[in-house]
């Protein structure tokens, strides 16, 4: 056996246990450890395919953003699980009724899946021979759609913009900074001297 197929199938036995116990873990801050295991397992199954560029960013921003965003929520949060795991069991049958077609769907199409003759060819038309994978992922992002690209960044932005917006409630019982009135008052009247004499209080 070589390197590459040991390689491949320890982080894919990785991914797949990670993913088991990400479901099954009874604590979720467990839980949210094996999903951190299951994101790298799988970012080393991208390094094998050559897409190195897709395992940094599953490694940055899932790994290192949201997985750890999960972990200090589900650690600072006084989460009542018990309670959520009463309500999940509700829908027990429902999950395993969704679980069984998507299984089905899966051994449908297992086998039948192959890649196109022409796909090698449009590959090789894009991107030039002697460039990396994250390279030529670059030459076409800024080069011959620079514009989309930075259309769907002007797009997120306004979306996350719209979001603040409609999520923003001001609170009349919440003391909030004025900066302008602090910059405008005169010290004359903002401040008092007291002639305090001794022994006495104010």
């Amino acid at each position: 056996m070589s390197v590459a197929a040991f390689a491949f199938y320890l982080f894919a036995l990785s991914t797949l246990t990670g993913g088991l116990f990400t479901v099954i873990s009874r604590n979720p801050v467990h839980s949210v450890l094996w999903l951190i295991l299951a994101f790298i397992s799988s970012a080393g199954l991208f390094v094998l395919l050559g897409a190195e560029f897709v395992a940094m960013l599953l490694i940055i921003v899932y790994v290192g953003a949201v997985a750890v965003l999960f972990l200090f929520v589900v650690m600072m949060l006084d989460v009542d699980f018990s309670a959520l795991k009463a309500e999940m069991a509700r829908y027990m049958p429902l999950a395993l009724l969704i679980g069984i077609i998507i299984l089905m769907q899966l051994g449908l199409v297992f086998g039948s899946w192959h890649a196109a003759e022409s796909a090698e060819g449009a590959r090789a038309a894009v991107t030039p021979d002697d460039a990396e994978n994250t390279a030529a992922l670059g030459l076409i992002l800024y080069d011959q759609y620079f514009l989309i690209f930075q259309l769907s960044g002007l797009i997120l932005l306004v979306a996350m913009i719209g979001a603040i917006v409609l999520t923003l409630r001001h609170r009349t019982d919440v003391k909030r900074q004025n900066v302008l009135a602090q910059m405008y008052r005169d010290p004359a009247k903002a401040m008092e001297l007291k002639n305090v004499k001794p022994g006495q209080g104010l």
